[in-house]
């Protein structure tokens, strides 16, 4: 028995394709059910999930309490099973993928995480410009297509195709609050700070890239506009994550005093590609530069939350 579970906030959209989609599923051995979380929908998400009983092994529940997290959490106690499945709203699965995830946890009984494959399902064809110099994972939580089976790090793991034994939230582990998709402005990373705490204590991750699903991606999200936005939390989360107990550096007004001179030198380099016209290393510039500016932003809200008078910090997370 598997349990999957996925969170929505106003999902009407594309909901009824991805149930759709979950009723072309084939069964893995032990059999299989399915949460899904309302985090405070006011459109008609509710109704769609409603029309789906009957038709899938369906259990509702209601988290109005806003994050992604805060939802996932509520749901962890109704985890039937020896394994939890996690994806998400807009995630369109392969009709094997349940079978293949219990087939690898089946087979790898020392791992106790299992990322599987994130493919892109462009809701338009994607731009040249977009597939050359945007980064497909931090953007739109796509896998490398490189990766092989076996063992892994929490960064290849990704939440929109994510399995992890139930014994893990049975001993307590939860989503952290402080990092997760809350809003438009969040820091980024909540699976991989999770699956890097997990993996602490000895426990191991394996990437099962048979095991696929497809991650829609709206034609809004690949506007220079929203991908620079995700730039901006990407940074928010690796510099959340990069925590640790080390000798803080110096900073001024809780940001390092590093992060300012990457600031300088990433304008620099807008304004260089800006006078030679230079459209791709304009493009890197920019990312960079808002990429450092969530960084920043973060190491404000932490200053100003725990009341310190530097970051406990160390340097940029790759």
């Amino acid at each position: 028995m598997l349990t999957v579970l996925f969170a929505t906030y106003n999902g009407e959209a594309v909901l009824p394709d991805v149930l759709a989609g979950f009723i072309e599923l084939r069964s893995p051995v032990g059999g299989w059910k399915l949460i899904v979380v309302d985090n405070g929908s006011v459109d008609r998400s509710r109704a769609i999930i409603d029309s789906f009983r009957g038709r899938l092994p369906l259990e509702w529940l209601s988290e109005p309490l806003p994050g992604k997290n805060v939802a996932l959490n509520a749901a962890l106690g109704r985890i039937e099973g020896d394994l939890a499945v996690f994806t998400d709203d807009d995630v369109f699965p392969h009709s094997d993928w349940l079978v293949r995830l219990r087939e690898a946890a089946d087979a790898h009984g020392d791992y106790a995480v299992f990322g599987g494959k994130v493919l892109p399902r462009w809701e338009v064809p994607p731009p040249q410009w977009l597939l050359q110099r945007v980064p497909l994972g931090p953007v739109f939580a796509v896998t490398d297509n490189s990766l092989k089976e076996g063992p892994t790090g929490a960064h290849h793991v990704f939440g929109p195709n994510m399995a992890i034994r139930a014994s893990v939230f049975a001993d307590g582990v939860r989503f952290a609050t402080a990092i997760r998709p809350r809003g438009r402005d969040y820091a980024m990373g909540s699976a991989t700070e999770m699956v890097r705490r997990m993996l602490r204590p000895g426990l191991r991750a394996c990437h099962t890239p048979v095991a696929v699903v497809e991650h829609f991606i709206r034609q809004n999200q690949m506007m220079p506009k929203w991908i620079f936005g995700r730039a901006r939390r990407f940074g928010r989360g690796q510099y959340r994550l990069s925590l640790g107990d080390a000798p803080p550096p110096r900073a001024w007004r809780g940001v390092p005093l590093y992060l300012y001179r990457q600031l300088a030198d990433e304008v620099a380099a807008l304004v260089k590609a800006g006078c030679r016209f230079d459209t791709e290393a304009l493009f890197r510039a920019r990312w960079d530069f808002n990429y450092t500016r969530g960084q920043v932003r973060e190491a404000r809200i932490i200053h100003a939350a725990a009341g310190l008078t530097r970051p406990p910090v160390r340097g940029r997370v790759s």
